[in-house]
């Protein structure tokens, strides 16, 4: 369905800055005299037509490709106007402006999508999609967004919906009749409904955790005692030296940042200062910062001495590292010890390598990953943000409260209400305007 009242919008829908070609994109539910105004004349719809684009006083402000897409045959499910013209900054200006002249507003960030989602060309997962596969940093994340596109997120949501309201309609079947006269194949079909329900709902989570994952990356804070090779294991991890390396006890003195990817994930990986009595003031205040990272950390990778194995002044790091956060103990420089390296494994669940022969780096990446939560069988992995998660959370919540009322049939029947409502939010088929503002303002421009 259309939007009632839907005035028409316009805006440049390639990248700011010159280019070989720059797009400006039209739409409404009525922009055929803006069509002729620029071109003439409607164009063939779906077909690519070389134009000249007209000037108010009939002169030529560029040549290029106009494309049309009759309603509801187009993105946004509106008159579409695509004019795909040459990508100067003053030429494209040129002819926006003379969109307005011909009655269009300059388009909001993201409302083109929001347009599509209002007309029911794309749900609320989909349309956020977009957004995700244009700000994807991996190959993974873009596969994973578009993923989402397609609408396999949408569809796993489905699916629990579809189970649950199956469910309900048993459940307020039930309601109709005294408990004794409810037959025993109702409550088991029940029973393996909400069984098959919680089940589908942890796998979809996991699913999620991993997009999630893809999508925000994790940040991993390196700490240790001055000197444990902090500053070089984040020279190795990155390919680059972003960090001075020095013998000198302290040279770290504030918080380095480098984003480095693994298998298509990225990682934020601080490097920090070594922790210490401080010095001075300003080792003070990167201590400090240290500190503050490693509150805000997804992982803290504790660096060792292999040479010396956890000094009591190691064991008084560990002893205050923030509770709660995952740890990796990793021991460097094994290429010092004179004892069979062989021997060293990770039964122990610990790392042994040596940041300044490589030894060891693959099997730390590897478990960074598989400590973060990351498993590779998990390539169908779709794009989620942090709303998708906290929904079905709280929709697993539910199931789980559900579960634990199952005897008094009122209370299961509105915790199961409460746990679709939540997935309901995901798809957009219950949501605020408030969220959907929010939502469509991180959008850029034309999209």
């Amino acid at each position: 369905m259309h939007l009632p009242s839907a005035d028409t919008i316009a805006a440049i829908a390639t990248a700011q800055g010159r280019g070989g070609v720059g797009v400006i994109r039209v739409s409404g539910l009525d922009i055929e005299a803006l069509i002729c105004g620029i071109l003439g004349q409607i164009p063939q719809p779906r077909y690519a037509t070389f134009s000249n684009f007209k000037g108010a006083a009939g002169d030529t402000i560029d040549q290029g490709i106009a494309l049309y897409f009759p309603a509801p045959h187009s993105y946004t499910g509106e008159y579409v106007l695509e004019l795909q013209g040459h990508g100067g900054v003053a030429v494209l200006q040129l002819l926006l402006q003379r969109c307005i002249e011909l009655g269009a507003r300059l388009a909001q960030p993201g409302e083109f999508t929001k347009r599509a989602f209002l007309n029911n060309k794309l749900d609320l997962t989909q349309a956020e999609s977009v957004a995700d596969l244009i700000e994807a940093n991996t190959s993974e994340a873009a596969r994973s967004a578009m993923r989402s596109l397609r609408g396999e997120f949408s569809e796993a949501i489905h699916i629990l919906v579809d189970k649950l309201v199956r469910l309900r309609m048993l459940v307020e079947a039930m309601l109709d009749f005294p408990e004794e006269d409810v037959e025993p194949v109702n409550i088991k079909q029940r029973d393996d409904l909400l069984s098959d329900l919680c089940l589908r709902l942890n796998h979809t989570l996991k699913t999620a955790k991993q997009g999630s994952l893809l999508r925000e990356g994790a940040h991993v804070v390196i700490v240790g005692q001055p000197n444990a090779g902090k500053s070089s294991l984040i020279n190795r991890l990155s390919g680059e030296e972003v960090a001075l390396v020095s013998d000198i006890p302290g040279t770290t003195r504030d918080v380095i940042r480098q984003v480095i990817q693994i298998s298509g994930v990225p990682l934020h990986i601080m490097d920090t200062a070594g922790l210490r009595e401080p010095q001075d003031a300003v080792e003070v205040l990167g201590v400090e910062r240290t500190q503050q990272s490693m509150r805000q950390a997804d992982l803290i990778l504790v660096l060792l001495d292999a040479n010396k194995g956890i000094t009591a002044q190691d064991e008084k790091i560990l002893s205050e590292l923030p509770t709660g956060i995952p740890r990796l103990l990793a021991f460097n420089k094994i290429d010092l010890i004179s004892a069979d390296k062989s021997a060293l494994n990770e039964e122990d669940g610990n790392i042994y390598l040596s940041v300044k022969t490589g030894a060891g780096m693959d099997v730390l990446r590897n478990q960074l990953l598989r400590t973060l939560g990351w498993r590779d069988q998990e390539s169908g992995a779709f794009m989620a943000r942090a709303r998708h998660l906290q929904a079905l959370m709280q929709a697993k919540n539910h199931l789980a409260l559900a579960c634990e009322e199952v005897a008094r049939v009122e209370l299961f029947a509105e915790e199961l209400r409460n746990a679709q409502q939540m997935l309901n939010e995901i798809t957009g088929e219950f949501t605020s305007d408030d969220l959907l503002g929010e939502i469509f303002s991180r959008f850029c421009i034309g999209k």
